[in-house]
C-alpha cells in the first residue's frame, strides 16, 4: 500500500517496481525485479531516468519487500536516480537480503558504500569525463569494494576510453573486483568502436550493451 498521503520511519521514495530482464552487467538477461528509488544529485549527460529525478510514491519497506515477494523473483535490484541517496535504502538492501534474494545494487559512486549489506552485489558507475560528473567520484569507495561487486565505465567517445583504461590501472580494478564493465553511451559512441578497441588493447574488462534498449528502446519499465 502506498503512503504518499502520510509518513513513516522507515519510508522509501520509489518511482517505479517491475519485473524485467537484467539489462547489463553480470546478471544480463536474467529475470529481475527492479526497485527504483526517486531523486538523485547528478545530472549526468547520458541519464536515461531523468524521470527518477522527482515524483514518486512514498512506501514503506514492509511494502516494498511485499510488491517484490509477489514476483516471485531469484534476482533483485535496487536502482535508481542514485538510491543511496534516500538513508532507507540501507534497511530496503539488508531486508532484500534477509528474505533470500541475490540482490544487487546499482550506484553513481558519488556515495559511500561503506554502510551497504556485505551481501549485496555493488555495481558502482565510475563517472567519466564526458559525463560532465567526474568530480563526483568517490574514490573512497574502492577499497571498500569485494570480490563479489562490479565497476562499470559508460564510455562516451576515445578520451572517456583512455581515461578508463587509466583508472583500470591505477586502482587494479580487475584483480579488485569480478567484473569491470565497458559500456558504449547510447547514441555518441558505437558499440562495434568500443569494441574493435577494447580487442586493440587487449582489456581484461567485460563490453557490454543494453538489452533493454535494444528489446524496448528504453520503455520505463523495462
Amino acid at each position: 500500500m502506498s503512503i504518499s498521503q502520510t509518513h513513516s520511519a522507515d519510508a522509501l521514495r520509489i518511482t517505479e517496481i517491475f519485473y524485467s530482464l537484467q539489462g547489463e552487467a553480470r546478471t544480463v538477461g536474467v529475470p529481475t525485479v527492479f526497485v527504483r528509488l526517486t531523486g538523485c544529485p547528478l545530472r549526468c549527460v547520458y541519464c536515461d531516468t531523468e524521470y527518477a529525478f522527482s515524483g514518486g510514491d512514498l512506501f514503506t519497506i514492509d511494502d516494498v519487500v511485499s510488491k517484490v515477494a509477489a514476483y516471485q523473483p531469484r534476482f533483485v535490484t535496487v536502482t535508481g536516480g542514485e538510491p543511496l541517496a534516500q538513508p532507507n535504502c540501507l534497511l530496503l538492501l539488508t531486508r532484500l537480503c534477509d528474505a533470500g534474494y541475490e540482490v544487487s545494487l546499482e550506484t553513481s559512486g558519488a556515495m559511500t558504500v561503506a554502510e551497504v549489506d556485505s551481501r549485496v552485489v555493488k555495481v558502482i558507475d565510475l563517472k567519466t569525463p564526458a559525463s560532465a560528473e567526474m568530480g563526483r567520484n568517490d574514490y573512497d569507495n574502492i577499497p571498500l569494494l569485494l570480490p563479489d561487486d562490479q565497476v562499470k565505465f559508460v564510455i562516451c567517445d576515445r578520451d572517456d576510453y583512455e581515461w578508463a583504461r587509466f583508472k583500470l590501472d591505477e586502482y587494479q580494478l580487475p584483480a579488485r573486483v569480478s567484473d569491470v564493465l565497458f559500456s558504449p553511451s547510447h547514441g555518441q559512441l558505437s558499440g562495434r568502436e568500443l569494441a574493435e578497441w577494447v580487442l586493440e588493447d587487449n582489456l581484461p574488462v567485460r563490453m557490454q550493451l543494453q538489452l533493454h534498449k535494444i528489446l524496448w528502446n528504453d520503455e520505463p519499465g523495462h
